[in-house]
Formats: C-alpha cells, structure tokens, sequence
C-alpha cells in the first residue's frame, strides 16, 4: 500500500509511525520522478508489513521539504521513530534503491 503525506498527516503517518516510514520526495514534473514510481509501488509491496512507503509531493507540501532539505527530486528519506535514518537522491536502479533502503531497516 502506497500511502500520500502531506503537510497535514506528515507527523501522524510518518513521525509517529511504529514501522519506519520510506518517503519519496517528488514533483509532477520531474521526469526522474515519474521513472521511479513504479520502482517505489514495487518495493512497497516487497517491504509490506516491514516499512509503510509512500510520496510526498513537494510542490503540495513545500515546508516539509524545506524542513527535511530536499534539494533535488527525487529524494527518498527513511525515517525510523520519527528521525530521518537515510537520505538517497536521484533516480536508480531498483536494486539499488532497495538495497539503500534495506540498510536503513
């Protein structure tokens, strides 16, 4: 299950979360973006029950990015009770992403 967070359910879904959380920073226009979708839809089926995973746009949702720092899209950030446990940026092979993220769990 992918879930959406937004300025609104970001600490809630994420911070508060008892499963660490992969979110994916993104925008509508990011072509690396669009590539990634369906890399992130396949991990979070693989780590279903293990890390809740979802998107965070960031135009939608511009001081969660501010806070956290994205600088580029994408960025994926793996936050552990509710900290940022690690950051990758850009686009990758889904071997790699997962492995990034598998570190962090």
């Amino acid at each position: 299950m992918e879930y959406t967070f937004t300025t609104a359910n970001f600490e809630q879904e994420v911070l508060k979360s008892e499963l660490p959380v992969l979110v994916d920073f993104y925008a509508d226009w990011c072509n690396p973006c669009k590539m990634m979708a369906p890399v992130v839809e396949a991990l979070a089926k693989e780590l279903a029950g293990r890390c809740r995973v979802g998107k965070c746009n960031i135009d939608e949702n511009l001081p969660i990015a501010q806070k956290y720092r994205v600088a580029s899209i994408p960025t994926f950030i793996v936050f552990k009770n509710g900290q940022p446990a690690k950051t990758v940026m850009g686009a990758m092979p889904a071997q790699e992403l997962r492995s990034q993220v598998e570190q962090a769990l």
